[in-house]
């Protein structure tokens, strides 16, 4: 198998849109990570469960789809359109105020409470399975056999970084992220990386 780049950038950029989205879970991860609770045992289990289930998409979902051309169409007009309302919920979201509220006075969670709550904020949220398994799996299907690999490992390191650096860069972050602007322009470039990967699926 030769490592091909354009696979692995494409991948990478599409993890990454797709993983710094607000959602519950990250909102989650800056909050311990914030408070500094047992912060590499979470970016540890967020970077194992999301490497499985963006390997499952993509060798998984795309070997179906290759036994059916019509399955081919059916996820690529479906990412379009999930990445597309995925897109305009962000722009929506600007609408709302986001903020994160600590309280430090608390007691620090036991290491077994928190993979409990990274294992649930991880698995119990239909959007992962969405994003990491089925559209990741139908935006890998486009790329021939050869270049899947290249394209999983880059989706795989966007999600690596992004819980590593989410984690270990909280404390910079901080006071970036109780400011609700903040959020809003998250929530823009969010927005904006959404429609340009739906664009580019139909091209």
């Amino acid at each position: 198998m030769i490592f091909d780049w354009s696979a692995f950038f494409n991948g990478f950029g599409t993890g990454a849109g797709l993983i710094i989205a607000i959602g519950a879970q990250n909102a989650f991860i800056l909050k311990q990570a914030i408070l500094r609770n047992h912060v590499l045992t979470i970016a540890i289990v967020c970077s194992i469960v999301d490497t499985v289930l963006i390997l499952c998409g993509v060798f998984g979902f795309a070997t179906l789809l290759e036994s059916s051309p019509i399955l081919i169409q059916i996820a690529k007009w479906g990412g379009f359109i999930f990445l597309g309302i995925y897109g305009l919920r962000s722009f929506l979201a600007m609408r709302k105020s986001h903020a994160i509220e600590l309280d430090k006075s608390k007691k620090k969670p036991s290491w077994r409470k928190i993979i409990a709550l990274t294992l649930a904020f991880s698995l119990l949220n239909p959007h992962v399975y969405l994003d990491a398994v089925v559209l990741l799996g139908s935006i890998s299907s486009q790329f021939p056999d050869a270049e899947q690999p290249s394209f999983a490992v880059g989706a795989c390191l966007a999600s690596i970084t992004w819980f590593f650096s989410l984690c270990y860069g909280a404390q910079y972050l901080a006071p970036f992220f109780t400011n609700p602007k903040s959020w809003k322009i998250l929530d823009f470039l969010v927005g904006v990386i959404m429609w340009a990967i739906a664009a580019a699926i139909l091209m």
